[in-house]
């Protein structure tokens, strides 16, 4: 049976056993502290509060917990209630037990990519945003809704998106999903719905947007990589022949950092239009740019054969798991077929909040001194690696939250291993590599955005030491 705490508020599940009903409670409480379940200083629901939940009578449970007070279990004071003893202790584990041991080896320091400074998230606006976006919410809004998301955020977005990235984002094509990974999973399954066998990728990304894809059924082959970027001219030829659909990043290539340059963005819309095929397009970093005006969204070029990917991952915190998907008009049904019953619904409060937080003009400030803290964050990378050695060039720095240290020939794994004994967390370029890209240069990849303020000259000083 189960009781709540009353005053307090919380909930305590008792099972009654034994010969009586006195018996069987006083039994589950004196079991409920032995064990921990109720630890010492927590205040016990009233004797006529917890007696009106479990269907007994009061003096059951006053005698009950008489008994435990006599015993040493509870304390009783006028004005303080009943509570659990605090020199009641849980049940140690039996000698046997293994028991977890912290990890060794952890970096004292990590300029791994792909994360921003958590440190910075805006917490006091974004608490701001959230009472006025609930308090305003209609009572449906909390209920399962339209799997397209809330309205409030997809008309926010449209607008966001087409002044600050160039893209054309009607609401009604507007699909909130949970995280990059979400929206990819969903097009792989509509890809495959389509019949598509065939989604070419970049021959350097991530691993796991491939396996995704592969998940799926599809093949992914790999298209390559020069100083212009992406190699998109090859597209429906060789090997690419049978592809349907190309996953990409335009804004800043992710991880060798290059913008797809236009002839290349020409070409890839032509070969969408020729053959019916799909660009998904990952807009990673396209709202970090440093040196001039951001990349414009390639989704701009064709609306009808691009799906614009974007999310609020790096700009806020990947851990609120909100992103969205652009999606070209005949493809609506589709990805909302794909969702179905297994949806991945992004949380309804926090699709307000952002709303709120982004029409507030918020979210524009906070990209913008985030744009302005990390720049000077590359700044102070360039400066150090040029003082410390002039030789080491620094690429992919016109956008992003990371930067490509060019190697010598055959020292990746050295390198990556000198960063260990720092105590520092890098990645080497090889790592994002696709399995049938021809082997490239030696690098590491380095984000400069992930240490919070007190760690970040530690780490810039281990990364130094590391590339002695």
């Amino acid at each position: 049976m189960s009781g709540a705490f009353g005053a307090v508020g919380a909930d305590l599940h008792l099972e009654l056993r034994g010969p009586g009903l006195r018996q069987g409670l006083t039994d589950a409480l004196r079991e409920a502290v032995r064990s921990g379940r109720l630890a010492p200083g927590v205040r016990l629901p009233s004797s006529r509060s917890l007696a009106a939940d479990l269907g007994i009578a009061r003096n059951t449970v006053a005698d009950a917990y008489a008994e435990l007070v006599a015993e040493g279990w509870l304390t009783a004071r006028q004005g303080s209630g009943t509570r659990v003893a605090r020199r009641a202790a849980p049940r140690k584990a039996a000698s046997g037990t293994v028991r977890a041991r912290p990890a060794r080896g952890l970096p004292a320091y990590s300029l791994l990519p792909g994360s921003p400074d958590l440190a910075s998230f805006p917490r006091a606006e974004w608490l701001k945003a959230a009472r006025r976006a609930i308090s305003a919410a209609p009572h449906e809004a909390f209920g399962y809704g339209d799997p397209r998301g809330r309205v409030e955020l997809r008309s926010v977005l449209a607008d966001y998106l087409a002044r600050a990235r160039g893209v054309y984002a009607d609401p009604e094509r507007i699909v909130i999903c949970s995280g990059f990974v979400h929206g990819l999973m969903l097009m792989g399954k509509v890809l495959r719905r389509r019949r598509v066998k065939d989604v070419a990728v970049e021959s350097y990304g991530l691993d796991v947007h491939r396996d995704l894809l592969a998940d799926a059924g599809l093949r992914t082959p790999a298209l390559p990589l020069d100083e212009l970027g992406t190699d998109t001219t090859g597209l429906g030829e060789g090997g690419l022949r049978g592809a349907g659909a190309v996953l990409m990043t335009p804004a800043h290539q992710f991880p060798v950092g290059l913008p797809l340059h236009a002839d290349r963005r020409a070409a890839a819309v032509d070969w969408a239009r020729t053959v019916g095929g799909l660009i998904l397009e990952d807009d990673y970093d396209g709202e970090f740019r440093y040196d001039r005006q951001p990349v414009g969204a390639l989704q701009g070029l064709d609306p009808e054969h691009v799906v614009y990917l974007g999310t609020a991952s790096k700009s806020l915190a990947p851990g609120l798991r909100l992103a969205w998907m652009v999606l070209p008009q005949d493809l609506v049904g589709e990805v909302l077929e794909a969702k179905g019953g297994s949806d991945w619904m992004s949380s309804t409060p926090d699709q307000l909040t952002l709303a709120e937080f982004i029409t507030s003009g918020a979210y524009d400030r906070h990209v913008r001194g985030m744009r302005l803290r990390y720049r000077r964050r590359r700044d102070e990378l360039v400066r150090q690696l040029a003082v410390h050695d002039p030789g080491i060039r620094v690429s992919g720095i016109a956008a992003g939250l990371h930067a490509v240290l060019e190697l010598p020939p055959g020292t990746e794994q050295s390198a990556v291993r000198a960063a260990a004994w720092q105590g520092l967390a890098v990645e080497p370029l090889g790592r994002f590599r696709h399995p049938d890209a021809a082997p490239g240069r030696d690098a590491l990849v380095v984000g400069y955005a992930t240490p919070p303020d007190s760690a970040w000259a530690g780490a810039l000083d281990a990364l130094c030491r590391a590339l002695a």
